[in-house]
C-alpha cells in the first residue's frame, strides 16, 4: 500500500502526479458507469476485475502489478508503494485491507493521497472483483491468507506465522499484589516460519516489599504445517526452549530448563465467528524442580467493522484456558477469559486488547487478574505510521 506523507511531502507533489490521479479516476469513472448501463451483472462476472485494473489501474501500478515506470506513472513512488507480486508483501493482508483502500482512499488506512478514493467510482461488487483479481500477481499458493490471520487473543497463541512486538501484561486484581509483563517478540521468515521470544519481567509485593526481576525467557520455533482460505483453517506447531532465566528465591522462575511444544489450530467461520485452539506441554529437564505440565486454551470470537466491513476492526472474544501439573495431588485448574480486541492505528497495524481472567474452580491463592497488551505489526510500517 501507499505511505502518509507529510505536509512537506504533499506540497512537493508535482502537478503531473495529480493530473495523473485525477485522470486514472476519472477513467475508472467512466469505465464503471458504462458497465453499469450496459449490463450490470457484467460488473460480477469472472474477468470485471482484470477488465477494470487492466484499464483504469495499470496506468500507476503496471499492467503486471509490479508499479509502472516513474515516467509513465509522473510521481515518485512512496516507500511501500505496492508490488503485487511479492507475495511477502501481498499475502499477509485480508482482501478487506486492499477493499478499503481502493473505497476510501489511501489516507483512510493511514496511507498516501495519492491514491484516490473510487467508492463513487465502483459498485462494491466491482471493487471486490479488483481485490480478488490483485491476489493473482502472487503465484506461489503456499503463503497463508491473511483472512487467516486472526485477532490475537490474550493467553491462546494463534497459528498464523506473524512479524509483531507485543507488551502484555496481568494485574492481579485480589490477593498477593502482583504484576508480570512479557515482551514478546515475533518474526517471520520464509513462507511458513516464525522465531518467537518471550521475556516476562514480574513484580511481587513479598513480606511488605517489592521485588522485581526477569522470569524464565522463551525461545521459540513456530512453522504453519497447512492452511486452507477455502476450508477457513491453518495449523501450526511450535517448539521452544524456556530458560531458568528467572529467580527462584522470589518464584519468579523454575530453576530448570524446560522444553515447550503445543499444537495451533484456527478456523474462521462465516459472519467473521473464529475459533482458536492451542493443546501443548511443558516437559522440565529436572522434574524435582518443576513438574510436567499440560495446557488447552480456546478462544471464540467475531470480528466487526463499520462501513461495511472496511473501518476499525472490534473482536470480543471469549477464552476458556486449562492447565494441570503432573505431580501428586495436582488438581486441573480452569479459566474463563472475557476480552475486546480493537484496532487503534487507522492502518490497524497497531491494536490494543482488555480482558479479565477468572479462575473458575481451585480459587485459593489463583487471583482474577486484569490483563491488557499492546500489540504492533511492524510488517505493515512503523510505529508512528498509519495514524
Amino acid at each position: 500500500m501507499i505511505r502518509h506523507g507529510s505536509l512537506a511531502r504533499k506540497a512537493r507533489l508535482s502537478e503531473r502526479a495529480i493530473a495523473m490521479a485525477t485522470v486514472c479516476l476519472f477513467l475508472v469513472l467512466a469505465t464503471a458507469l458504462r458497465g453499469q448501463s450496459a449490463d450490470k451483472t457484467a460488473a460480477t462476472n469472472s474477468n470485471s476485475g482484470e477488465q477494470i485494473f487492466q484499464s483504469n489501474c495499470a496506468a500507476c501500478h503496471g499492467k503486471d502489478g509490479k508499479g509502472a515506470p516513474q515516467q509513465l506513472r509522473g510521481f515518485k513512488a512512496p516507500d511501500t508503494f505496492p508490488d503485487f507480486t511479492r507475495c511477502d508483501q501481498t499475502t499477509p493482508e485480508p482482501n478487506t485491507s486492499w477493499e478499503a483502500a481502493i473505497t476510501y482512499g489511501g489516507r483512510f488506512r493511514g496511507f498516501s493521497q495519492i491514491m484516490p478514493s473510487f467508492g463513487q467510482a465502483l459498485t462494491p461488487d466491482q471493487i471486490r472483483e479488483v481485490a480478488r483479481y490483485l491476489r493473482t500477481f502472487c503465484t506461489n499458493p503456499h503463503w497463508p491468507r491473511g483472512e487467516l490471520n486472526l485477532p490475537r487473543a490474550l493467553v491462546t497463541e494463534k497459528a498464523f506465522p506473524e512479524s509483531e512486538e507485543v507488551i502484555s501484561t496481568s494485574v492481579n486484581a485480589q490477593g498477593a499484589p502482583g504484576v508480570e509483563t512479557h515482551y514478546i517478540h515475533e518474526q517471520r521468515f520464509g513462507i511458513r516460519n516464525q522465531i518467537e521470544i518471550d521475556v516476562p519481567i514480574k513484580f511481587a509485593y513479598q513480606d511488605h516489599t517489592w521485588y522485581g526481576g526477569i522470569g524464565d525467557v522463551t525461545f521459540g520455533y513456530k512453522r504453519e504445517i497447512y492452511s486452507s482460505l477455502k476450508k477457513g483453517n491453518i495449523f501450526s506447531l511450535f517448539g521452544g526452549v524456556i530458560a531458568p532465566t528467572g529467580s527462584t528465591k522470589r518464584g519468579f522462575g523454575s530453576g530448570t530448563t524446560t522444553f515447550e511444544t503445543f499444537a495451533a489450530y484456527d478456523q474462521l467461520f462465516r459472519n467473521n465467528v473464529f475459533v482458536q485452539t492451542q493443546l501443548g506441554g511443558e516437559l522440565p529437564v529436572d522434574t524435582m524442580k518443576a513438574p510436567q505440565a499440560m495446557f488447552w486454551n480456546t478462544a471464540v470470537g467475531q470480528m466487526f467493522a463499520p462501513q461495511h466491513g472496511l473501518g476499525r476492526l472490534w473482536s470480543p472474544m471469549m477464552e476458556v484456558v486449562m492447565n494441570r501439573d503432573f505431580q501428586a495431588g495436582a488438581k486441573t485448574n480452569w479459566d474463563i477469559v472475557p476480552q475486546m480486541q480493537v484496532t487503534i492505528s487507522r492502518r490497524q497495524h497497531v491494536r490494543g486488547s482488555l480482558g479479565v481472567r477468572v479462575p473458575v474452580n481451585n480459587t485459593d491463592g489463583r487471583p482474577v487478574q486484569v490483563m491488557f497488551y499492546l500489540l504492533w505489526d511492524w510488517a505493515d510500517g512503523k510505529l508512528t505510521e498509519g495514524w
